[in-house]
């Protein structure tokens, strides 16, 4: 039972012999772009001895190891399971360095598109970006995606304005004011809210000027973005059936290596088709969209609060299907069962020396990797909890001096001094529990129910607690604002914020908790400043109000009013 355990909460280890005399393919895996090879198990791109033979010793030779995909990828596609692999950050910080430093193509340098989780601010790769670059780095602009927005909720009117004037913020903060800062954009990658403005974006400022950089912390959302671009107007239309999509998981890292695509010619009969086809789609209502449609959107409302579409105005025409005909395949007696014909093997889709000598590409990095993060202690099972992948609700409590809050066994926040009773609004994943104690019985608590199903996370008993870091202590005094608006967020590193809300002019004295060796950050101004005045009715017997979900938002279609 102990070793069972014990493989649960590890990632996975490699399955299937290496063999190192088999020297690398130079082919990429069409998921992390991580070369692919047999010789080293714990390296990035690694294919089982066995499997690589039979793909690699075809008549095709190397490249019947095009399209295929690296055990690590098919392990975090088809399994959500994360391989072990030696790859430190200073590998992955290397890579985007030498890939920005390359010589300009065209005669001009990239544009950097910084991909920012907006949950995560203040972003903490965002300062090591100009050391990233470095002096020698000819960047010709940046433009800095805020993503994730569709997972927080509008606490008022105007609070995608404010989210925006936070990010720009952060990029002051971070050093970025001398930095050709083209725009700043708020999106979601996953439900589609902005993208299509972000294309036309990129499209009117940078056009096909040069080749485009996917920047960003790991689970920023980059592989996310890189697939939907892919699928956009901003990609070639026979780029889709030539170039496969990067891997997504909620693992950090799971890009490796560089993955690309032709970025389009936004010429002006190219614009304008595009501009025909958002005018007419924005003239559609909800009750127009066919039943697929429909089903589809309603699963998009349910994982956010802002939905959008991505289409697509230059589709590729494909070629009719030819029926083969076999003689062969009549040619049978009556006794014997019809022989079925071999299976061709299906071309891939290539790109002509002419499409991609003058092309402009569009990159998807290696995700960063944050220091001082608390994903980086939790197993692959803890992060998905950890990690939102839906509409966060908040959960808002009312507390008293001398009460505690739990996030999971992850965070906590103590109530130590104040006259009068104040709000602590929670934001984070839904599936994490929220626990309130008083200061008598809370490390009792903690040290009973930390590992168990109580706090949920981390999981795995007391083997697991044993290393697990300990919980380090941060005192913090805030100054109340009033009882509709909150006057900090407290970052419990990245297992989300709970936002103090105080009566005016109220002193408060606090305690927070962070595992060791995690960042514990207080966020003043906080993000979602009224976000207590969203809290449903009070639950009787309790310090927890019944917040209810609030309504998701449609972009590019036209409401319809009811009567």
């Amino acid at each position: 039972r102990e070793r069972a355990l014990g493989r649960e909460r590890r990632e996975w280890v490699p399955v299937g012999r290496p063999d190192p005399s088999v020297p690398p393919s130079g082919v990429s895996c069409s998921g992390c772009g991580a070369e692919l090879q047999c010789c080293n198990g714990a390296a990035p791109g690694f294919v089982p001895a066995e499997k690589y033979r039979s793909l690699s010793e075809g008549p095709a030779g190397a490249e019947g190891l095009r399209g295929a995909v690296c055990q690590r990828c098919w392990l975090l596609a088809h399994h959500g399971r994360a391989l072990r692999l030696e790859l430190p950050p200073e590998q992955h910080r290397r890579v985007v360095s030498a890939a920005l430093r390359s010589p300009p193509r065209h005669g001009r340098g990239p544009l950097l598109l910084y991909i920012l989780d907006v949950l995560e601010l203040p972003d903490p790769v965002l300062p090591q970006l100009p050391g990233l670059l470095g002096p020698d780095v000819p960047a010709a602009g940046l433009l800095v995606v805020g993503n994730k927005v569709d997972l927080l909720p509008a606490d008022s009117p105007g609070h995608l304005g404010r989210l925006r004037q936070r990010v720009t913020a952060a990029c002051e903060q971070a050093g970025l004011r001398g930095a050709p800062l083209v725009d700043v954009r708020l999106v979601s990658a996953k439900t589609g809210f902005g993208l299509e403005g972000l294309v036309s974006r990129l499209q009117r400022s940078w056009r096909c000027a040069g080749d485009v950089y996917l920047l960003g912390a790991t689970n920023s959302g980059k592989s996310t973005l890189f697939n939907i671009l892919l699928r956009s107007d901003y990609c070639k239309s026979r780029a889709p059936d030539a170039v496969d999509r990067a891997t997504v998981s909620s693992w950090p890292g799971t890009t490796l290596n560089l993955l690309k695509f032709p970025i389009i010619n936004p010429t002006c009969d190219r614009i304008f088709r595009r501009q025909e086809r958002l005018k007419e789609e924005a003239t559609k209502t909800e009750d127009e969209l066919s039943s697929e449609e429909k089903k589809y959107l309603n699963h998009l409302k349910k994982q956010g609060y802002l939905v959008g579409e991505v289409g697509r105005t230059f589709k590729r025409q494909k070629a009719s299907a030819v029926v083969e005909f076999d003689p062969d395949m009549l040619s049978y007696s009556t006794d014997e069962d019809p022989r079925p014909s071999p299976r061709k093997h299906e071309e891939r889709e290539e790109f002509t020396y002419n499409e991609v000598k003058d092309a402009r590409w569009c990159f998807d990095t290696p995700g960063i990797v944050k220091e001082n993060c608390v994903l980086n202690l939790l197993t692959e099972k803890e992060v998905k909890l950890v990690l939102p992948t839906q509409a966060i609700v908040p959960r808002t409590f009312i507390l008293k001096p001398g009460m505690v809050l739990f996030l999971a066994a992850l965070g906590r926040v103590d109530y130590l001094q104040g006259e009068k009773p104040a709000w602590f609004s929670v934001v984070a994943s839904n599936l994490l529990p929220v626990r309130i104690a008083t200061l008598s019985n809370a490390d009792a608590l903690y040290e009973k129910h930390a590992g168990q199903e109580l706090l949920k996370v981390p999981m795995g008993g007391e083997e697991r607690m044993k290393e697990f870091p300990p919980l380090i202590p941060q005192d913090i005094t805030l100054k109340g604002i009033g009882t509709t608006e909150a006057v900090a967020d407290i970052k419990l590193s990245s297992a989300g914020w709970v936002a103090v809300t105080a009566h005016a002019e109220e002193k408060l004295l606090l305690r927070a908790y962070t595992p060791q060796g995690t960042a514990l950050v207080v966020r003043e101004p906080p993000l979602l400043p009224y976000i207590s005045t969203i809290r449903g009715a009070r639950i009787a017997g309790t310090a927890a109000y019944r917040t209810k979900k609030p309504p998701s938002m449609v972009e590019n279609l036209k409401t319809t009013r009811r009567r």
